[in-house]
């Protein structure tokens, strides 16, 4: 297994990625569409989540492929991104048909950053025009850290953001994954700075400081967030063939990523949730080694886009907590 090209979830052909934020909102939006319409899942973990179009997603449901996936901040009022992203693809002539209306399927997912002292005081909701600005932007390159719906994310320690990684396994398939970390726990560990997610580190692409040395094996935390205010949303994908059942089987191997990474997670306060995304540019040619493989992957490949969240996250004015370069960044790698 060794990372994409660009080490982004668009290093699945045919993936781009959006991203639109407001500095003064201290809140922005991401979206990932595909060339044409792609087989999607979803599972919930945290015990306080806040989606659309969830239901939809189950493998006994009519609707079996969606047009886009939405991460945004805002809370419930991010769930308005999913209109302006509905309403750009309807002018794009895409989405499910009936009768002679096509009705783009959209599901999305929110963060709570309604406290992280952005100017919330809008009198018209700003997410709708987020959603839409994401999706006119999507590309295959795209910024990661303080960006998109991780913009005003914070965690339990450190400044929060949206991070992407991918994998190339050894068949031949692409996994990426996406990811916004607002989560209620930390994602280092330690007195450096060092990641929960080392052992999977690839290159140095959060540092390369290595796994930390101690663990204080008796710690309890203290929830630091209150109900509502912490969460961890992502998508993984993958260039498989896969059938909505099986996309929900890699967003369930998926969420073993987030536990690796994020200390604790899954919390009662948290409303963790992974979406799985598959193109079906690759049919398997094993219906056991090839989801198993892929499983694993997504596992891996969430945990550094969790890392690499939170260190490519840059300071901005009016940060309520540090960001990891800001405390951490000057150190070197063991062996430098």
């Amino acid at each position: 297994m060794r990372a994409g090209t660009r080490n982004l979830i668009t290093d699945i052909a045919g993936l781009r990625v959006g991203n639109a934020q407001d500095e003064a909102l201290r809140s922005g939006v991401s979206v990932l569409i595909g060339e044409r319409p792609f087989t999607a899942a979803v599972q919930v973990m945290g015990g306080a989540p806040g989606t659309r179009e969830s239901d939809l997603l189950a493998p006994d449901k009519l609707v079996q492929e969606v047009d886009a996936l939405v991460l945004s901040g805002g809370s419930a009022f991010g769930l308005a991104s999913c209109d302006g992203v509905m309403a750009g693809l309807r002018d794009q002539g895409r989405g499910f048909a009936v009768g002679d209306q096509r009705v783009p399927i959209v599901p999305g997912a929110i963060v709570f950053d309604l406290l992280n002292g952005g100017a919330k005081d809008w009198r018209d909701n700003p997410y709708p025009g987020l959603g839409r600005a994401a999706l006119e932007r999507a590309a295959e390159d795209f910024e990661i850290g303080t960006a998109g719906a991780g913009y005003g994310a914070m965690t339990g320690t450190l400044k929060g953001g949206l991070g992407s990684a991918s994998a190339v396994l050894e068949s031949g398939f692409t996994v990426g994954a996406m990811v916004v970390v607002n989560a209620l726990g930390a994602v280092t560990v330690g007195e450096d700075g060092r990641f929960w997610a080392a052992p999977w580190e690839m290159g140095c692409e959060f540092g390369g400081l290595g796994a930390a040395r101690s663990y204080a094996l008796g710690f309890e935390p203290e929830p630091m967030k209150r109900q509502g205010e912490a969460t961890t949303i992502a998508i993984v994908a993958t260039d498989a063939t896969l059938t909505q059942a099986q996309a929900q089987r890699l967003a369930v191997a998926a969420h073993d990523g987030m536990a690796r990474a994020i200390v604790p997670s899954h919390t009662l306060l948290d409303g963790d949730l992974v979406f799985a995304a598959a193109t079906g540019e690759k049919p398997l040619t094993d219906p056991i080694r090839d989801p198993f493989q892929l499983g694993h992957a997504a596992a891996c490949v969430l945990a550094r886009a969790i890392a690499r969240a939170i260190y490519e996250a840059r300071p901005k004015s009016g940060d309520l907590q540090p960001c990891w370069q800001s405390r951490y960044g000057t150190q070197s790698p063991p062996g430098h």
